[in-house]
């Protein structure tokens, strides 16, 4: 507010005495607080004209020149200064100011050489130390972001172009750059702000017009797509996200991102298998990918895969540690593990008659042996299965004949449950089993070894 009052005392006075140099000078110096280096130029240049042999203004207005890039007009400046028979300082400044703006071309031709040659690398340090000084120097910016370009760095770019989108008026050339960069990196919705400031100044530019309809026409696609996975229509989501892909083919990162979502939705609405195909091609792009391994970890579990789940959990855990929803899911993988460990052998072959467990084992057996399958996934559930299957067989084959009878397990921890005298009289009834064995401490057992067997009843 105070630089506003003073700026209307200022150019009331300049107003008042269109001869004032003075006023126009103090003018420059206000119009430079606020930032309008452009208005104060203008006023500084007017006070020289008033005044030839004004060096204030003449000092001042060089170094606003040096900055904008303009060696010579600069250059011209300090060295009528001199001839203005300056103070001792201002002397030392003008001919300090010449020296500087020699190094400044002279660095600049070297940048320019090393751009030609297409040493990039070299032609970003150099324009490093000239806009270090010039750093209003709109052209010396778009070079530079050109040469990130070319480096593979487009992000580096993108503060060099909005700098010379500023700087330079009407400069379509730098906002459609601009947007055409995000739309690179992924960016579909600042892409499409920065090509509509492009539309703004020039709206038949035919670049941003037709950049303008191909990012229009993706984000309304992903808008789309997201709408549907917040209402739950995940199969909506995933054939909207198909389209995405179908639209812009020539961008990786969109057919990643795509997949990304289809790979969420798929998890979502409980088609593991493709899920997680859908999920591994993703992170096989981006191995660290957090959703795709939170997703494939909730496909896994509906795929009574525990263990590849818990390890996707771990994965993203390390990517992000603060992630509540990762460590629930971790947590919960780990509970269905231990869960899963304790088996009930009857229902993995689907039968509790032992006329018929053969038989149920081949049928199972051939159904889930690993050579039947061929991706890597269903290799790693079918063995899973498989040794259940096998497993199954072998404990439930050595049980006693009970025509039409389930025969229930009794667990190790159900015998360590059980008092000496109990399970004495538990390995002495005829209808028990011996199928393993287990630590106790008692020294009047049977078979004086102080070891109990595990029993079926």
């Amino acid at each position: 507010v105070a630089a506003f009052l003073i700026l209307i005392t200022v150019c009331s006075l300049a107003e008042a005495d269109s001869d004032n140099y003075i006023a126009y000078y103090r003018r420059a110096t206000v119009y430079l607080a606020m930032g309008k280096s452009k208005a104060a130029i203008c006023d500084l240049s007017k006070a020289v004209e008033l005044r030839q042999d004004f060096t204030s203004a003449r000092l001042q207005r060089g170094h606003l020149l040096l900055k904008q890039g303009k060696f010579d007009e600069a250059e011209d400046d300090f060295k009528n200064v001199l001839k203005s028979n300056p103070s001792n300082n201002e002397e030392k400044e003008a001919q300090t100011q010449l020296t500087k703006s020699d190094e400044l071309q002279h660095l600049h031709s070297q940048a320019l050489s090393a751009y030609q040659q297409e040493d990039y690398e070299a032609a970003i340090s150099l324009l490093d130390e000239i806009l270090a000084v010039c750093v209003w120097d709109a052209e010396l910016r778009e070079l530079r972001a050109e040469c990130y370009i070319k480096e593979g760095e487009p992000s580096k770019a993108i503060s060099d172009l909005k700098a010379a989108a500023k700087l330079k008026n009407d400069n379509t050339e730098a906002f459609y750059k601009i947007s055409r960069i995000y739309y690179q990196l992924g960016d579909h919705e600042l892409s499409l702000s920065e090509v509509r400031e492009c539309l703004k100044l020039d709206q038949d530019h035919k670049q941003c017009f037709s950049l303008y309809k191909q990012v229009k026409k993706l984000n309304k696609q992903i808008e789309s797509a997201e709408e549907f996975i917040r209402e739950g229509r995940y199969q909506d989501a995933i054939n909207k996200y198909e389209s995405v892909m179908k639209t812009e083919p020539d961008v990786p990162v969109y057919a990643t991102r795509a997949k990304e979502r289809i790979c969420h939705c798929l998890s979502k609405n409980q088609q593991a298998a493709e899920a997680i195909k859908v999920c591994t091609e993703v992170l096989q792009l981006e191995s660290t990918n957090v959703n795709a391994l939170k997703d494939r970890a909730e496909a896994y579990l509906l795929e009574d895969l525990y263990e590849e789940a818990i390890k996707d959990y771990e994965t993203a855990q390390a990517s992000s540690e603060n992630d509540q929803q990762i460590r629930e899911g971790l947590e919960r993988a780990q509970k269905m593990l231990k869960q899963s460990q304790k088996r009930d052998y009857y229902k993995i072959l689907g039968d509790a008659r032992k006329q018929e467990i053969i038989n149920a084992y081949r049928k199972l057996a051939s159904q889930w042996h690993p050579d039947n399958f061929q991706s890597e996934e269903e290799k790693k559930k079918a063995e899973k299965k498989f040794i259940d299957i096998a497993a199954a067989k072998k404990i439930i084959e050595v049980q006693p004949q009970l025509p039409q009878t389930r025969i229930p397990f009794i667990r190790t921890g159900l015998l360590k449950n059980l008092s000496n005298l109990a399970l004495t009289q538990l390995i002495k009834d005829k209808n028990t089993t011996v199928i393993g064995v287990v630590q106790l401490s008692c020294s009047y057992l049977p078979y004086g070894t102080g070891r109990c067997c595990l029993a079926l009843l």
